[in-house]
């Protein structure tokens, strides 16, 4: 429907078709705001592991933004690389990888992500899974070795070193107690990991971002990582037993569990990915308690896996629709039914 124009009293004036409302929110602008709340987590991973982090960021962005471009190419669609969304399934895609993902690894996750999981299903809005998870998940369950092999954080050093396989601070929870990582190591990032996972601080910075953008609210963060901080210190501690060294120990192994592996990442910006998560703040919330919920059951009865954020995420994205039939947002100018009389018929009042 196309606009018309009408004549007033003081001149012509157009009226266009409804809805009226109006705002300066765009795909690339929340794009935008989401890559610059990954520049301090990506910046960790390069401090941390070296030059060979920003070889795997710009072999997983290539591979994302080429594989968007050429598939739309040839399946004769609007070409959309510009609003940004592949860029960000590269970066996201980049974070969830090891320092030293081999490039090809980066590219077969790249083509997955967009491809599989993003285009073939519509685009932009039309993904049931969330792109860069998705194709975690399946490199995770392809290429286990290349997947698992982590470095130890060399601060500063900006050389790399060659790939070791190192045990990262959840795989060392089940083999050894007490672990060689502190709290504040895992809290700035000085520990072998995921290149975008690591630094909590630089996460949070990114948090802090986002929400002051307003790009997300705070409802899937805080109930999906305080879901699982409540959970791992009833399961770990006598914090209710009124012993106060038992309760220290409790707390060490709660934030342990919390600031080890990808639950800051996946809770800030996977979880709160648009297209896969509910709509309805409760819903939201529901979200967030379902993800802690299924990340603590598979990081305490599945010690042959520790981390389990990836598929909590994921199993919670599938009950998207579900959780979205529940909480309903109410619709704009939406007016409840009328009261009808049930023997006369007539209409008794439009409450």
């Amino acid at each position: 429907m196309q606009s018309v124009t009408l004549k007033g009293l003081h001149g012509n004036w157009n009226a266009s078709p409804s809805p009226h409302i109006r705002d300066n929110v765009t795909t690339r602008g929340l794009m935008r705001d989401v890559c610059i709340a990954l520049l301090p987590a990506l910046a960790c991973g390069v401090y941390f592991y070296g030059w060979q982090s920003l070889r795997v960021i710009i072999a997983c962005v290539i591979s994302a933004v080429t594989s968007e471009f050429a598939y739309q190419k040839l399946a004769k669609k609007t070409v959309r690389v510009n609003d940004l969304s592949a860029l960000v399934t590269g970066l996201l895609l980049a974070c969830n990888l090891p320092p030293t993902a081999p490039w090809w690894l980066c590219v077969i996750g790249g083509v997955i992500a967009i491809v599989l999981i993003k285009q073939v299903f519509g685009g932009v809005g039309q993904n049931f899974f969330n792109p860069a998870l998705g194709a975690r998940a399946i490199l995770m369950i392809s290429w286990a070795t290349q997947m698992t092999a982590v470095i130890a954080a060399q601060p500063g050093v900006m050389t790399g070193v060659d790939t070791v396989s190192i045990a990262t601070p959840l795989a060392m929870r089940y083999v050894s107690e007490p672990t060689p990582y502190t709290i504040g190591q895992l809290f700035l990032g000085n520990i072998p990991g995921m290149l975008g996972e690591t630094s909590k601080l630089a996460l949070l910075i990114g948090l802090a971002y986002l929400l002051a953008r307003r790009v997300i609210t705070w409802h899937i963060p805080v109930t999906f990582i305080g879901t699982a901080l409540i959970l791992f210190t009833i399961k770990h501690g006598t914090i209710f037993t009124g012993s106060i060294a038992g309760a220290v120990v409790s707390s060490q192994q709660a934030l342990y569990q919390i600031l080890s592996g990808g639950l800051f990442l996946g809770a800030i910006f996977m979880a709160t990915d648009y297209v896969t998560s509910p709509i309805h703040p409760w819903g939201k919330v529901v979200m967030g308690v379902g993800c802690g919920l299924i990340l603590f059951v598979i990081r305490e009865f599945n010690p042959a896996y520790p981390e389990g954020c990836s598929f909590a995420i994921l199993l919670m994205n599938l009950l998207t629709p579900l959780v979205n039939r529940v909480f309903k947002p109410k619709m704009f100018g939406e007016q409840p039914a009328p009261k009808v009389d049930k023997k006369s018929g007539e209409v008794k009042s439009v409450a």
